[in-house]
């Protein structure tokens, strides 16, 4: 059984991230943190609640608001385009009686990271805010995680938020540098990977024809979220009924390592800058820059992937 921390921004893709970990039978979830980015912290927290209460968790995971702001700066504008006003498609779910527990996101995570010691993978979705953060104030919660998987940057792909820079990474680059300093065993899943890996409309119409009868009603909610999502991947990436799979990547990466193959580079994070502020910056010279090798995902077996994504559905 692997236990899991899920750190995110519920979000479209977040959600169906959060749905194939919930319906996958060798997964544990241990506890969710929400930092601001797709929507606000608490707004994702929301989302979380109504998600968990959808799958028949409700009060079974605990759900911990985290930070609304970037470790420098302002939040910006929430990309409303891609994932609706509600950040889950501007879909209604019903309201959950569960609520957030009231405690410090650090205190939280470290928590878990005591409780599940040399256990825990540690999943971001969304800024590394929260991680940072809990950082900082324990030192050594590293030393508890078992392993990091982050969807975040991107090497060689085209960024999503400036030329070079993607959206995770881009919202908070010192958070992001703090956490690919750090001495663990982080991989980041990109959108050298992500983009690769295509969900099409067809894929979620075949697998709602042939899923489990509990499964039913998520597949359904994420036909309806993913018409919002879809039409916003065709406004970014001129796409057509379909859209990368960023979030739900990670979460199979998480599970199944050997659905991509990967490289360490050394890797800092340009937190400076007009154009590559929040740049994923590597180095393969003989005698690279001062950082920390980190496991970055080049290919992926995007078919593979998408098999394994809706076998948790069957």
């Amino acid at each position: 059984m692997m236990k899991i921390c899920i750190d995110c921004d519920p979000g479209v893709d977040d959600s169906l991230a959060i749905l194939f970990a919930l319906c996958r039978p060798d997964i544990e979830i241990v506890g969710i943190t929400t930092s601001a980015g797709n929507v606000t912290a608490k707004q994702g927290a929301e989302n979380t609640l109504r998600i968990l209460k959808l799958a028949g968790m409700e009060g079974r995971i605990p759900v911990c608001i985290g930070a609304e702001s970037p470790l420098e700066g302002e939040c910006g504008e929430f990309p409303y385009f891609i994932h609706g006003k509600n950040g889950i498609g501007n879909v209604e779910l019903p309201a959950a009686e569960q609520k957030p527990i009231e405690m410090d996101v650090c205190d939280f995570l470290y928590q878990k990271a005591c409780e599940n010691e040399g256990e825990m993978t540690l999943i971001t979705l969304g800024r590394m805010t929260n991680i940072a953060m809990v950082l900082a104030k324990y030192p050594d919660f590293h030393k508890k995680i078992k392993r990091v998987v982050s969807m975040g940057g991107t090497l060689h792909a085209s960024g999503n938020v400036s030329p070079v820079v993607e959206a995770n990474i881009g919202g908070d680059p010192e958070a992001a540098d703090i956490v690919v300093q750090t001495p663990w065993n982080l991989t980041m899943v990109g959108l050298d990977v992500t983009l690769k890996t295509i969900l099409r409309k067809t894929d979620i119409d075949q697998a709602l024809g042939s899923c489990r009868q509990e499964c039913k009603e998520l597949l359904v909610f994420l036909q309806q979220e993913m018409k919002w999502y879809m039409q916003g991947a065709h406004r970014q990436n001129w796409m057509r009924e379909c859209c990368p799979l960023h979030d739900p990547l990670a979460m199979v990466v998480a599970a199944d390592p050997a659905l991509v193959s990967t490289q360490k580079r050394i890797t800092r994070i340009e937190c400076e800058g007009k154009y590559c502020r929040g740049m994923v910056v590597t180095d393969l010279r003989e005698q690279p820059i001062k950082g920390r090798y980190v496991e970055h995902c080049i290919n992926v077996d995007s078919e593979k992937v998408l098999n394994t994504l809706f076998a948790a559905f069957q």
